[in-house]
Order: C-alpha cells, then sequence, then structure tokens
C-alpha cells in the first residue's frame, strides 16, 4: 500500500481532519520531547543549563529553520504535481530534491559549525553558559544530516496525503528520546551535549522510517525517460524553496535580536525567556498543524485547480486555529504562574516568565491565523510574499524590543512577539485573497477571453 491521500476528492471537511489529526499528534510529542528535554535539563542541571539550551534556540531556528523552509517549499511543488497526476515529473522533481539536499546540508553543518562560537558571543552570551551552548550547538549542527533528512521526508510524505508515516516516525522517536534524555544526563553524566546527541539520534531513527516509506511508494518507482540533469526543475526548486527558507532565517535574525537583549538582562531573564518560548513553541502546535494542512491541501488542488476546494480548505483550518486560540491562549492568560513552575525553579525566572505569558496569551489568535493564511499563500506557489512578511516580522521584532526594552523590561519580549505576529498576518492575510481572487479568475476560459494571459499572476510552479 502507499499509504498516500488524494486531497482534491471527498468531503472537504472530512479529508482535512482525517489529515489534520495524525499531523497534529507528530507535531504535539516533538513539542513533548522538546519539552522533555528541557524540563530534564532544568530540572537535572539547573537553570544555568537550561539558559546554555535556551540560548541556542534562535540559532537552531535560524540554521534548522532554513532546512525546513527548503522542505515546505520543495514539497509544494511535489504537492501540484501529485494533485494534477503528473507522475512523471512528480519523480524528477524528487530525484532534484534529494541531490540539492545533500548539497545543502553540507554547507548548512560547515558554516554553523565554524562560526557557533563567534555568533553566540555576538548575542552578549554569558560566560557561565557558554560552554555549554557550545556543546549542545556542536552536536545539534553536527547532526544536521539527520534532521534535515526527516524534514524532507516527512515533507515529501505529507505533500503527498501521507500524515500518518511522520506520526509512527514521531512516536517511536520521542520514546527514544526521552528514554536517552534520562539516560545520558542522569547515568552517563554527560550534561547538555547527551540532551542534543539524544534529539539526533532519534531524528536518524525518525528520518530512516519515512526514507523506507518512500522507497515503498508504487508511483516513485517508475523510470524517467530524460536521464539528464534538469536545470530548469533545480532553478524552480530553488525559486520556490529559497524564500520559505529565508522566511525561516529572517524571522530567526528577529528572535536572535530578541534573545541578544535578554542576554542583556542577565542569566535569569535568558532562562525565562527559554521556558517561555517553549510554551509559545507548544501552544501554537495546533494552529501550525492546521498551517501545515492547508500547505499541502491548497498545493494538490491549486495543481487540480479546485479553487472551490481551497476555499472551503481554508474556511476549516481557520476554524480549527480559533479553537487552538480559545484554549490555549485562555491558558496561558488564566495560569502564567503554574505554568511558569513547571520548567522554572528559580522566583526571579519564574516572575519573568510570569510577566511574558498573558500578553502573547491574548494575542495567540495573530499567530495562529498567520499560520494558516502564510501557508495557503505558499501552498499556492507564491512563496516570495510569505518571505517579505518574514522580513516585516524581523522589523516589527527588532524595532520593538529596541524601542521598548528600557521602558519596559523583560515585557517587551512579548510585545516584540505580538507586534511581529500582528504585522506578519495582516500582509498574508491581504495577499491571500487578491492571489485567489486573481488565480481563480486567470484559470476560467471564459475570463481569459477578454484579458491578455500575460496579464494573470504566474506562480512558480508551471506544468510541463
Amino acid at each position: 500500500m502507499t499509504k498516500t491521500m488524494d486531497l482534491t476528492k471527498g468531503k472537504v471537511s472530512s479529508v482535512i481532519l482525517k489529515f489534520y489529526f495524525p499531523l497534529l499528534a507528530t507535531a504535539m510529542l516533538q513539542q513533548l520531547y522538546s519539552f522533555a528535554d528541557t524540563a530534564v535539563v532544568g530540572r537535572g542541571l539547573g537553570d544555568n543549563a537550561l539558559a546554555a539550551v535556551g540560548n541556542m534556540g534562535s540559532l537552531c531556528f535560524l540554521i534548522i529553520g532554513f532546512s525546513m523552509g527548503l522542505a515546505n517549499g520543495f514539497s509544494i511543488l511535489i504537492a501540484q504535481h501529485f494533485g494534477e497526476k503528473n507522475y512523471p515529473r512528480l519523480r524528477q522533481t524528487l530525484k532534484g530534491i534529494l541531490f540539492l539536499s545533500g548539497g545543502i546540508t553540507v554547507l548548512l553543518s560547515a558554516l554553523s559549525i565554524l562560526f557557533l562560537r563567534r555568533i553566540l558571543i555576538l548575542l552578549q552570551t554569558e560566560d557561565i553558559i557558554l560552554h555549554d551552548s557550545l556543546m549542545y550547538g556542536y552536536v545539534i549542527f553536527g547532526g544536521l544530516f539527520a534532521t534535515i533528512a526527516y524534514n524532507m521526508s516527512a515533507g515529501i510524505l505529507r505533500s503527498l496525503g501521507d500524515s500518518k508515516t511522520p506520526l509512527k516516525a514521531i512516536i517511536i522517536s520521542s520514546v527514544l528520546n526521552i528514554g536517552m534524555d534520562c539516560f545520558f544526563i542522569f547515568v552517563l553524566h554527560t550534561g547538555v551535549a547527551g540532551a542534543a546527541a539524544a534529539t539526533i539520534i532519534s531524528q536518524v531513527v525518525s528520518a530512516g522510517i519515512c526514507l523506507k516509506r518512500l522507497a515503498g511508494i508504487d508511483f516513485l518507482k517508475g523510470e524517467n525517460t530524460d536521464k539528464k540533469p534538469d536545470l530548469r526543475l533545480y532553478v524552480m526548486l530553488l525559486k520556490n524553496g529559497v524564500p520559505m527558507a529565508l522566511m525561516n532565517s529572517i524571522t530567526a535574525v528577529g528572535c536572535m535580536t530578541v534573545q541578544y537583549y535578554v542576554n542583556g538582562l542577565g542569566v535569569a531573564s535568558a532562562s525565562a525567556y527559554a521556558a517561555c518560548s517553549k510554551y509559545i513553541n507548544m501552544f501554537m502546535q495546533p494552529a501550525c498543524t492546521a498551517g501545515a494542512t492547508i500547505s499541502a491541501y491548497t498545493g494538490q488542488n491549486f495543481g487540480a485547480k479546485r479553487f472551490d476546494r481551497i476555499k472551503e480548505g481554508l474556511h476549516t483550518c481557520i476554524k480549527i486555529a480559533l479553537v487552538s486560540y480559545a484554549m490555549l491562549g485562555s491558558a496561558m492568560f488564566l495560569f502564567p504562574h503554574l505554568l511558569a513552575k513547571v520548567l522554572l525553579t528559580g522566583s526571579e525566572q519564574i516572575s519573568y516568565a510570569v510577566q511574558f505569558l498573558p500578553i502573547c496569551g491574548v494575542m495567540l489568535f495573530s499567530v495562529d491565523l498567520l499560520f494558516v493564511y502564510r501557508n495557503a499563500v505558499q501552498g499556492m506557489g507564491f512563496p516570495i510574499i510569505p518571505m517579505m512578511s518574514g522580513i516585516l516580522e524581523m522589523v516589527l521584532r527588532i524595532g520593538t524590543i529596541s524601542i521598548f526594552i528600557g521602558s519596559l523590561g523583560f515585557r517587551a519580549t512579548a510585545f516584540a512577539e505580538v507586534f511581529a505576529w500582528s504585522g506578519a498576518l495582516i500582509v498574508n492575510m491581504s495577499a491571500y485573497y487578491w492571489i485567489f481572487n486573481r488565480e481563480k479568475r486567470c484559470s476560467d476560459p471564459a475570463f481569459l477571453v477578454h484579458i491578455n494571459k500575460s496579464d494573470c499572476l504566474r506562480p512558480v510552479f508551471r506544468s510541463r
């Protein structure tokens, strides 16, 4: 069995929910073992070790987020070819993805390891946590091949409608990761490097499971008549993947700037920010998953030119995002002290977290809706606009933290997040409706009779 799913057929809400829930379980399990890393490090090694790991968060997102953006961009083309049932082109695209992924992995690994110390010093990393930050980073970036292999293979499977195999991979790797966390830290006493090693080993396992599933899909086994490298294909992949990768990295630059100011407030602030970031990442996952769902769903239906289904699917994912906000945003607003005490032990650190969580909890809807609209735009093959919104996020995040850190102190970090989310949401929401209405009209032969075809927008994706 191929276990792929054609998202261009069937009742929209049922198809989306069937695809969504395995993805949600996958995302929450990923957050669980990330949360377990944080809890084990914080409780087992102390708040300074937690600050060291948290200090690496924005830098990890800069590098790993770049690879995730590439994976998402590449996968959009897979989804569109699958939606139009162009299997020869799909296989050729998959071959191009594998080739580009190998080269990008080598480049990112080398650069991240080479410049790690310099970047941490630029971020005002305290001497007391610098060594642990370096140890954690060297292991994570040294194992980047496993992270990229999983992101690429899982992204391709999702674009083919398979959300269950990544779930299976994460279930196995999560159990393995949590067990190894405890073994490395409490038994072998390897410190933060042990937590990083547990993450990489578990990702090797999850990548292996996803790659094995890809190898078993029937229509991916056919032979292509064109054996020569297709330079136009590589350009197309990069045109779709690089803007999405840059969007993540540009956003990460803004987060790194916030980290710079947080580090300037002291280790207690760095620990609190690390804990708050974990909660933000975990509580946005249901909406983030709705975004991943609409990306694959829109990609397939855009390839099939089913604009009616795209519209209905967007509305379903918006409802999911708003339900998520009602539950999780409320928890951040009503129970900040309780949440803070789960990860933090110091009273000063807890007081900082209590300042941050309610502000972001009230405005969590903005980032929840952002995930849905941004991924819908990407799914239609227009990655430049989300990239531009990423630049806006960076500007708003940096501008807010630099202006208000002096008067608001640690609370400025929360306002930096809120302003960045809101600005990016406005851009992507406006872009979605403009692109959707334009592309829908341009797909109508009756409309094309009255205009020049060159006047229609052109996404990255083109059929051959």
